[in-house]
């Protein structure tokens, strides 16, 4: 029942999946003359390509869950919910809630974060109208084509499991007789151009708000206890009434599509990101000896308990007839469990995934053109899927290696488009002198 209403929140991709090489530390030369990038700048990158796997697998079994409703709905009829789950396959794995349940608490949260942490760099570089052209080309552009083409591509299946009429003019006609265009995990993209155009209009009328936030970040390892209330607090402020007011749960429809619960959470977060790397993505938080890798293991039992916490108090409000007090406690039970989660995968890259590989390199430096696409092949494959006798697992696991195949091959060949090498691409780091 939770992840019933919680898969349309499930995570998309920011811009750690955006950033352009050039736009984190650059790389140093070594006294032999060999090229050299910080622990920090490995884990993080290492940290994409272990994000955009994590977003494939949970769109990859959420055909499986164990709580969603026996059939999907009707593609014209309320209440829509192939918008989240445009297939339902009849074999299920609980553990697939579980994980997609811990997902959709702190995914999106961590997301924003990582947008932000590469913004002031490359703003403090390219200035404000290069930046923001940048960024309109990198996010608007590629939005305008998932929402023309891919999204109507990527949920023809769902019209297609109640359709009378199976033909692309019948389906067109259905599509446009809908009250909302659906946009799938592409509303996120919107959002974060939103919030780089704030981060603009923040530098253009306070230039001195981000050195600000900066030096906030560079504090915050000196007094960890009192960053960490101070954050929380604020963190709550941001979304606590607002879920109390509209539920977790509700959603604005539409090619905009909003979670009404979450925009100012994750404002918060997305600015504590451009915060963090105003400080220096080296030094502070995300320093290679920190505070966040020395308590990786505390973030973990944190992060398990939290989670525990919100899971047992969201299942007494499912039902309905919970009172107050058990939904503001499940709202406040949601800020932690969303800090502890973000905080911990940061933490656990930190600290053991400081080295090179190819296998992330190479995903990492397609993480962007791997998440506009993948949602095609995830919902074609579902489809495909469904008269088959395989066990739940077994399925995923089909869906998420070929659509890990497949988006990988996709994404190399728009890149091959001089366009779209510009749009999706990952250019060669700078290289600085020592």
């Amino acid at each position: 029942m939770i992840l019933g209403k919680a898969v349309r929140s499930f995570p998309s991709i920011g811009d750690l999946m955006l950033m352009r090489r050039s736009d984190s530390p650059p790389l140093a030369l070594s006294r032999s003359g060999a090229r050299s990038v910080s622990r920090t700048s490995l884990a993080l990158d290492n940290l994409r390509a272990i994000v955009i796997l994590i977003v494939l697998a949970v769109h990859s079994v959420l055909a499986y869950l164990w709580s969603t409703p026996a059939v999907g709905s009707d593609f014209n009829q309320p209440p829509y919910s192939w918008r989240s789950l445009p297939i339902v396959d009849s074999h299920r794995f609980f553990g697939f809630d579980l994980f997609c349940a811990w997902q959709d608490v702190y995914l999106m949260a961590l997301l924003f974060l990582l947008s932000g942490l590469f913004v002031w760099p490359s703003l403090n570089r390219k200035k404000d109208l290069a930046f923001l052209r940048d960024r309109v080309l990198r996010l608007g552009l590629p939005y305008v084509f998932g929402i023309a083409f891919l999204m109507p591509l990527a949920v023809y299946p769902a019209y297609r499991l109640t359709a009378a009429d199976p033909s692309v003019v019948a389906y067109w006609h259905s599509l446009l007789a809908l009250p909302y265009w659906p946009n799938g995990p592409l509303w996120f993209v919107w959002q974060l151009l939103v919030l780089n155009l704030l981060a603009v209009g923040l530098n253009f009328i306070a230039p001195g708000a981000i050195p600000s936030l900066g030096r906030w970040a560079a504090a915050a390892e000196k007094k960890p206890a009192r960053s960490v209330g101070v954050f929380l607090a604020v963190a709550a402020s941001a979304y606590v009434p607002l879920a109390f007011v509209f539920t977790p749960w509700a959603w604005a429809d539409g090619i905009l599509g909003l979670q009404f619960s979450r925009p100012l959470l994750y404002t918060v977060y997305f600015f504590t990101g451009v915060g963090i790397g105003a400080a220096g993505i080296e030094r502070g938080l995300l320093a290679a000896d920190g505070v966040l890798v020395r308590r990786w293991a505390s973030l973990l039992a944190a992060a398990l308990v939290s989670f525990s916490i919100w899971l047992g108090l969201t299942a007494l409000t499912m039902k309905g007839g919970a009172s107050i007090g058990v939904e503001i406690a499940t709202d406040f039970s949601f800020v932690p469990a969303c800090a502890a989660g973000a905080f911990f995968l940061i933490a656990v890259c930190l600290r053991f995934a400081t080295g090179r590989s190819r296998i992330l390199g190479y995903l990492a430096a397609n993480a962007y053109g791997l998440y506009l696409v993948h949602y095609v092949f995830i919902v074609w494959l579902q489809f495909a899927l469904l008269a088959s006798p395989l066990f739940a697992v077994v399925k995923a696991a089909i869906v998420f290696g070929g659509t890990l195949s497949l988006s990988l091959a996709t994404a190399a060949a728009v890149q091959r488009i001089p366009l779209g090498a510009r749009l999706i691409g990952a250019p060669p780091r700078a290289v600085a002198t020592s």
